[in-house]
């Protein structure tokens, strides 16, 4: 009620004010005058409040005149003053957020921070970050500079912003843990296209920026024929002791070193996201087990907390910061009770239950919505589905799925969930089906190839994939690819290891395997798929053996070294510390 008061006191005000009525001060900018009250300037401004209180200015006055404002913006600054709201635009943006620093209006302030914030891009991040130097705004150079090194690789290839850099600025840059490029070829091509930009005055700098290219992890052929080789480098006698570092990289990892974190040239860089295995059976009953994945060092890390209780054949689903662990079983309880994981904060909390047990379920994520599908209760195989509002922390009932299908998989892909596979009591199946948002309804799509059940499915570029699984027989290393398109399945090449009741995740356009049962044991093997390649390569193995897990990738986490391989925190400090002159952090 008060609130509502208040609004409708500055409506009537804002109406005087245009009226020009019991108006008690003059602004003028740019040449046009703007009647106004002061004591709404001085509610909204301590600018103007000091500019009326002054003892230099007598208490008669009227006429108060801003330089370095123009109409346009006073205006919507007036605007803003009294109706806590204005219209703000890409070409009004800059000079608003200006003048509402000049005028200390933290509000209107944090309003232009957000809508840059909004607008950020590879063309303008640059220049938005270089924007925050001169002006009080933590959140925004933060969320810029984050964004730059999210998506360096984008900016360097689309951005003139990136031209402009200064070459301690590209340093600071390149030197960051941080920098997301899948691979460090890419930090060493960034700084030759800056050089080609300007060679006649950026070829000397070369040797300052090529210390921070992490050489140990380049391929050793790479590196003799496109760095060691390259103009740039053989016409300055000051990269030579820069070259004769990374060869002695080289050779300490070919004699069996490890990559060091206290080494710049072969400290892995952070991922962008990692891959979190959880829970599972292994051992012969369930585990609670936490393992994250970090791809750029290839290294598995046992990030188990306190808090996580054993659970296997369960879902797992990541939305809004959150990874949702949904239904399973823990050998003696089925389970419809769901619990959410904060990575961040890395607590725990129950959210509300399924209406139906589950076990071997089916899970994956739509519209910002999580969905449930079949699994088993303990005593029906089932065909029905449920989804999960976040909102609202309910479940509701969808349309039953036109088979009963446990121990299935589901993705995601293009506004539609597909299902496949799985066991309806009696046979494996090879069947597969898709949800449609706008009916509402499940339909039938042609077979797979082969029956799967504990099959693994995951979208990928713009077909889906169904990998391995058990037929009834035999576990598989076959995989076939699903096209939307035309309807049809084809096979892919085969896995090197056989396995059912996997985890499966897409990360950084590859396809990863994890884990799993190969027919005789509980593996801790992983492998992934390249689309590009058509070829299944080795991956670094979890910390212990189980099958019955499931996979989520958890992007953008601001305590990503919690999860990543060891980083030496001192590095930091360090670079922090050093005499750099880069405006960068």
């Amino acid at each position: 009620m008060e609130l509502k008061m208040i609004q409708t006191a500055y409506t009537i005000l804002n109406e005087l004010r245009l009226e020009g009525e019991l108006c008690d001060v003059v602004i003028k900018a740019g040449g046009v005058e703007f009647k106004a009250h002061k004591n709404i300037l001085c509610s909204c401004s301590p600018y103007f409040r000091a500019l009326f209180t002054s003892s230099l200015n007598v208490s008669d006055k009227k006429v108060y005149e801003i330089p370095n404002v123009s109409p346009d913006i006073m205006r919507l600054i007036l605007e803003y003053a009294y109706t806590w709201t204005v219209l703000i635009n890409p070409d009004n943006v800059e000079n608003l957020f200006i003048a509402a620093d000049y005028f200390n209006i933290l509000g209107l302030v944090k309003l232009c921070a957000e809508f840059l914030m909004n607008q950020l891009c590879p063309e303008n991040c640059i220049g938005i970050y270089k924007f925050t130097e001169h002006y009080n705004c933590p959140e925004l150079q933060h969320k810029a500079y984050t964004y730059i090194l999210q998506n360096f690789e984008n900016i360097r290839k689309t951005s003139e912003e990136f031209f402009e850099l200064s070459a301690e600025d590209l340093k600071g840059l390149i030197e960051k843990d941080e920098l997301n490029i899948k691979h460090e070829e890419a930090a060493f091509e960034a700084i030759i296209q800056w050089i080609d930009h300007n060679p006649a005055t950026r070829k000397q700098d070369i040797s300052h920026l090529l210390p921070v290219v992490r050489f140990s992890l380049l391929d050793e052929d790479n590196f003799n024929n496109r760095i060691k080789a390259h103009s740039y480098i053989r016409d300055n006698q000051e990269c030579k002791p820069i070259v004769i570092n990374a060869y002695k990289a080289f050779y300490n990892l070919n004699m069996g070193g490890l990559t060091s974190p206290n080494n710049p040239i072969s400290r892995p860089r952070l991922p962008s996201a990692i891959l979190l295995a959880i829970g599972g059976w292994s051992g012969g009953g369930p585990t609670n087990a936490i393992e994250s994945y970090d791809a750029r060092a290839d290294t598995w890390r046992n990030v188990t907390g306190e808090e996580q209780r054993p659970r296997a054949y369960h879902g797992a689903a990541y939305l809004n910061g959150y990874v949702y662990i949904i239904g399973g079983f823990d050998s003696v309880d089925y389970f419809n009770s769901v619990r959410r994981f904060n990575p961040v904060e890395k607590t725990w909390q129950e959210v509300a239950p399924m209406h139906a047990k589950r076990c071997y379920v089916s899970v994956t994520v739509l519209d910002d919505n999580i969905y449930a599908m079949g699994g088993f209760d303990g005593q029906f195989r089932l065909n029905t589905a449920e989804r999960y509002e976040t909102e609202t922390n309910q479940w509701s009932l969808i349309s039953p799925m036109n088979e009963q299908r446990s121990d299935a998989s589901a993705t995601t892909l293009n506004d539609k969930i597909y299902i496949c596979g799985g066991f309806n009591g009696n046979q494996c199946l090879f069947t597969a089906e898709i949800y449609r948002l706008d009916t509402q309804q499940w339909s039938t799509i042609a077979p797979m190839r082969t029956r799967r059940s504990g099959v693994g499915v995951i979208a990928y570029g713009e077909k889906i994939y169904v990998v391995g699984g058990f037929d009834g027989s035999h576990r598989l290393r076959s995989a076939e690819t699903y096209n939307p398109i035309n309807n049809t399945w084809v096979l892919l090449p085969i896995m090197f290891t056989p396995r059912s009741n996997f985890g499966i995740e897409v990360l950084d356009d590859h396809l990863y395997v994890v884990g799993g049962f190969n027919g005789f044991t509980t593996t801790y093997n992983v492998e992934c798929y390249s689309e590009k390649t058509n070829r299944w390569h080795d991956v670094q193995g979890m910390n212990i053996y189980r099958s019955a897990l499931s996979c989520c990738v958890v992007p953008g986490l601001p305590n990503i070294r919690y999860y990543a391989a060891c980083q030496d925190m001192e590095s930091d400090d360090e670079a922090e510390n050093s005499s750099s002159t880069s405006s960068f952090p």
